[in-house]
């Protein structure tokens, strides 16, 4: 495993993290190399092992950390695109570096590296404030070993943020144009309604728990849960799966299955909702089984001196003033806003998932001086 050389440039550590194949949950060596690198720079980096997810908790400086950058090292399998370059080899093509992890999200980890390199350079190899990272292997997963875990140990020891940075791929155009300050909320839920199995011809001896779920469906898709507001558009609950796996077309089913999911904005809870749903379930159908599955709940920072610092740093780094949005899906944002104001801010996110997933070199590199910038912020 080869140690990057000049940590200011992020683009030698960028390659070195996706040479790590590190499909969630495995590590592959990454959060070695990124550890290494960190160490290099004069950080304390701690290990932090749960279940079968590595996490790495780095910091420098004395006192609470003003900021701590989020992330993850672990991405999702390259899949059975048609990969023109090795998913794992860090290609380096006209220059774009391709590979697995490019843009979500090792790049921006180099990517900050690289920015604490060049302002910990100018402040004599000193951090005049305290700053964090807390990078786990468990994003794109369950997600249950990982930042969730970490942020409980740092709780214990102090070391929560004042302010907490993801480096999710949030811009879409061009670097800088979009700034996430919070998320929907995300609520899942399986219900199955029993009936009693009969010949059609005969419905008056049978229950047919269709036309129960069928009324369930109706009545929780009939209206808008809401209008949306000033910072989320409006929830939505789109239904995944209906399934009666009955092979005969003249036999009332003895029961009936659906799924549906819920993205909801910070006018709900997933206990006011489920609250709702409990109740229309009920009333159209006595006999059944619900389960119901929140992966997080909204969340909103609410736009103030820190995002102002945030948002005015990155237009001076990129020449764009970025949008604040709170749209898509989950991050581990959301854990990290039961515990500080958070946002999320990174590389333009095209080609994240995708087959030939790729970052310029060029916007890797103005990531580095945005989030310098954005250090200098955050050291005031």
């Amino acid at each position: 495993m080869t140690e990057p050389g000049d940590l200011a440039d992020p683009l030698a550590l960028a390659a070195a993290l996706i040479r790590c194949p590190s499909v969630t949950p495995e590590d592959a060596g990454a959060q070695r190399v990124l550890a290494a690198a960190l160490t290099r720079l004069g950080f304390a980096c701690s290990e932090l092992t749960y279940g079968h997810v590595r996490n790495l908790y780095a910091r420098i400086g004395d006192g609470r950390p003003a900021l701590c950058f989020a992330g993850h090292t672990d991405v999702v399998p390259p899949g059975a695109g048609p990969w023109t370059v090795d998913p794992f080899g860090a290609e380096l093509r006209d220059g774009l570096l391709y590979g697995r992890g490019a843009v979500d999200m090792k790049g921006s980890i180099a990517a900050f590296v690289a920015a604490l390199a060049a302002w910990l350079g100018r402040h004599g190899g000193r951090a005049p404030v305290a700053v964090a990272l807390l990078i786990t292997g468990d994003e794109e997963g369950e997600a249950v070993d990982g930042t969730a875990k970490v942020l409980e140990w740092m709780a214990a020891r102090q070391e929560i943020p004042g302010f907490c940075l993801v480096g999710e791929p949030t811009s879409v155009a061009t670097l800088g144009d979009l700034v996430k300050i919070g998320r929907r909320g995300s609520l899942s839920a399986r219900l199955v309604v029993e009936g009693t199995q009969g010949h059609v011809a005969y419905p008056q001896r049978a229950d047919n728990p269709v036309h129960r779920l069928v009324r369930v469906l109706h009545a929780l898709t009939e209206r808008p849960l809401d209008e949306g507001t000033a910072w989320f558009e409006p929830s939505t609950l789109q239904v995944t799966s209906v399934d009666v796996g009955n092979p005969a077309g003249n036999v009332i089913p003895p029961r009936a299955e659906a799924r549906w999911n819920i993205r909801f904005n910070d006018r709900h809870t997933a206990a006011s909702l489920e609250a709702w749903m409990r109740g229309i379930i009920a009333a159209a159908a006595p006999r059944h089984e619900v389960a119901f599955s929140c992966s997080g709940e909204a969340f909103l920072t609410t736009p103030g001196a820190e995002v102002e610092r945030l948002v005015g740093a990155i237009a001076a780094a990129t020449g764009v003033t970025p949008r604040l949005d709170t749209g898509g899906g989950t991050s581990d944002a959301r854990f990290i806003a039961r515990y500080c104001a958070v946002a999320e801010f990174g590389l333009v996110g095209s080609t994240m998932h995708q087959a030939d997933e790729r970052v310029p070199v060029a916007e890797l590199r103005a990531l580095a001086r945005a989030y310098e910038r954005i250090l200098d912020a955050f050291a005031t």
